[in-house]
């Protein structure tokens, strides 16, 4: 009797043990990501990396300073242009003081210019080839003069702002006693006497 027991008790455990050992295990918990340590900069990097930035900079003040003198560069040039535009001279025929429509045309380009920039003031003189005596030639370089400025002054430039003077034949623009010389000395410069440096676009 006292050994069935000790069978039973046996068979008992094995059973229990049995069914212990078929439970799953429990999942062993993932570790959590440890964050990946940068690594120490060394003093190369920080060498490579300033002089990275000064090139980078030393570029910028390159490409600035190019684009100021660019810019310098356009404003002299549309200066220069508007000058010459203004300085343009017109020419007559023998003996007259009419102006033909070419030189009408010279006249209008002048106007917007003049419109523009309030404060340029100019002096048209009076130029004559060398035929005929002073005095008719002084007075038909006035003449010139006076035609080129009636013309402005018609359209829109104040009449205080354009100076006018005669210098007859004295002063050729092109030496010789032929037509050809004489067709260029007939004319009417243009000269800026004040506000000319500065000039701006219509």
């Amino acid at each position: 009797m006292h050994t069935r027991r000790i069978a039973v008790l046996t068979i008992a455990t094995l059973s229990v043990l049995g069914i212990a050992c078929k439970k799953k295990p429990e999942p062993a918990p993932i570790p959590a990501a440890q964050p990946t340590a940068t690594p120490p900069r060394g003093p190369n990097a920080d060498s490579a990396a300033a002089e990275n930035a000064r090139k980078a900079a030393e570029r910028r003040r390159a490409d600035s300073i190019a684009a100021a003198e660019a810019e310098m560069r356009d404003r002299a040039s549309a200066a220069a242009g508007l000058r010459a535009t203004l300085t343009a001279t017109v020419h007559f025929a023998y003996d007259q003081s009419d102006l033909r429509p070419e030189d009408k045309s010279i006249l209008d380009a002048k106007i917007p210019i003049l419109q523009a920039n309030t404060g340029v003031t100019i002096r048209v003189s009076g130029h004559t080839d060398e035929r005929g005596s002073d005095e008719y030639n002084l007075a038909l370089g006035q003449r010139r003069a006076a035609a080129a400025k009636a013309y402005l002054v018609q359209h829109g430039i104040a009449e205080s702002r354009i100076e006018t003077i005669s210098y007859g034949e004295e002063r050729p623009s092109a030496q010789g006693s032929d037509e050809g010389a004489f067709a260029q000395n007939r004319r009417a410069e243009f000269e800026i006497t004040a506000g000319g440096q500065t000039l701006r676009k219509p």
